[in-house]
C-alpha cells in the first residue's frame, strides 16, 4: 500500500481540565506525531487553570518539541473584556491564529491565519474571500457531507489548504447562555467551574435515554464522538491536507496513532471513544449526524 500523504492537526482543547491534567495531554502529544497543534481557551474566558501568558509559554514549549502551533481565538465574543483580549491575541506575530468569528479577520488586518470550523466556508465565494484577507488554510464545517467538501474543495483558490474534522466530539451550537451552569441551577458568573468536574461535557439524553446531545459551557455538542478515521485515505484522495482530531479524556492519542499509521501504510485499529460516549458519522454521508455508517469492505 502507497502511503497516503496528510497531515495530523489536534484541535483545541474544549473542555475545562485541570493544570496538570491540562499540561501533561500536551507533554504526550509533544512526544507523538501529531504535526500540527492548537491550543488556547476557545470556549469559557472565566477558566482560569491555564491563562493567555500559560498557553503562550506553552505553544513556545511545543514548538520547541519541534510542532507547528496556532493560537485558537474564541468563537463567541460576549464582553468588551474578551474583544479586547482577542484584540491582543491577534497582535502577537509569534504564532498563526485560528480565527473562531470574524472578528479576529478584521484584527488580523491580511496576516496568514487559519479559518476555523465556525467561519462558515460553504461555498468558493467565500473562500476566496478569505484567502484575499489572509486565510491560508480553512477547516471545514462540521456537518458538511463528503459530497459538497469534494464539490468545495474544487471550488478553493490555489494555496488555500484544507482541514476536516476525523475524531472527537463536534461543536454545534453556541449561546451566551453557559448550558452547564443553568443544568447545575446556577448563574453564569457564578458557576463553581462545574465543567471542571465533566471532562468530556455534560450528557444529555432523550426520555427514552438515547443519547442526543452533549453540553460544556456555552456550547452544544454532538452525544456522540465523530470517527471517520475509516474515510482518512478517501478524504487525503479528495484534497484535505490536514485531519484534525478534537482533544476528549480518553482514545485522542489512540486516534492520532491510527492516522499516523494509515499515511504510512499500516493497518489502523478501531478507537475507542471515553466510556459511556458512542461513534457517528451520519453528516458525511448526508444522513443524521447522530448515525453512524460501518465502513463496508
Amino acid at each position: 500500500m502507497n502511503p497516503t500523504q496528510f497531515q495530523i492537526s489536534v484541535g483545541p482543547l474544549l473542555y475545562y481540565w485541570s493544570r496538570r491534567a491540562t499540561l501533561d495531554f500536551y507533554a504526550a502529544l509533544a512526544d507523538g506525531p501529531a504535526d500540527i497543534l492548537y491550543v488556547g481557551e476557545t470556549v469559557c474566558s472565566r477558566r482560569h487553570e491555564l491563562r493567555a501568558d500559560d498557553w503562550r509559554d506553552l505553544a513556545q514549549d511545543l514548538r520547541a518539541a519541534g510542532k507547528t502551533v496556532v493560537l485558537s481565538g474564541r468563537t463567541l465574543i460576549e464582553t468588551g473584556a474578551e474583544a479586547h483580549a482577542l484584540k491582543k491575541l491577534c497582535a502577537q506575530d509569534d504564532f498563526m491564529i485560528e480565527a473562531g468569528e470574524l472578528g479576529a479577520v478584521r484584527h488580523l488586518a491580511g496576516r496568514a491565519f487559519v479559518a476555523g470550523p465556525h467561519v462558515n466556508a460553504y461555498h468558493g465565494g467565500t473562500l476566496q474571500w478569505l484567502a484575499s484577507q489572509g486565510a491560508v488554510r480553512f477547516v471545514a464545517p462540521l456537518e458538511m457531507d463528503g459530497e459538497t467538501l469534494a464539490r468545495l474543495l474544487q471550488e478553493r483558490p490555489d494555496g488555500l489548504a484544507a482541514e476536516t474534522l476525523v475524531w472527537g466530539r463536534m461543536a454545534l451550537a453556541f449561546s451566551a447562555r453557559c448550558f452547564t451552569a443553568r443544568h447545575f441551577r446556577l448563574k453564569k458568573d457564578d458557576c463553581g467551574f462545574r465543567c471542571i468536574e465533566h471532562p468530556d461535557g455534560l450528557d444529555m439524553r432523550t426520555k427514552e435515554s438515547r443519547e442526543f446531545l452533549s453540553i460544556n459551557g456555552i456550547q452544544v455538542q454532538s452525544a456522540a464522538c465523530l470517527d471517520l478515521l475509516a474515510q482518512a485515505t478517501e478524504l487525503a484522495a479528495m484534497g484535505v491536507d490536514v485531519l484534525r482530531v478534537n482533544p476528549q479524556s480518553a482514545g485522542t492519542h489512540e486516534a492520532i496513532a491510527a492516522l499516523d499509521d494509515i499515511r504510512h501504510g499500516r493497518a489502523a485499529h478501531a478507537v475507542t471513544p471515553p466510556a459511556g460516549i458512542g461513534r457517528c458519522n451520519g453528516y458525511y454521508h448526508g444522513r443524521s449526524g447522530i448515525e453512524l455508517l460501518e465502513a463496508t469492505a
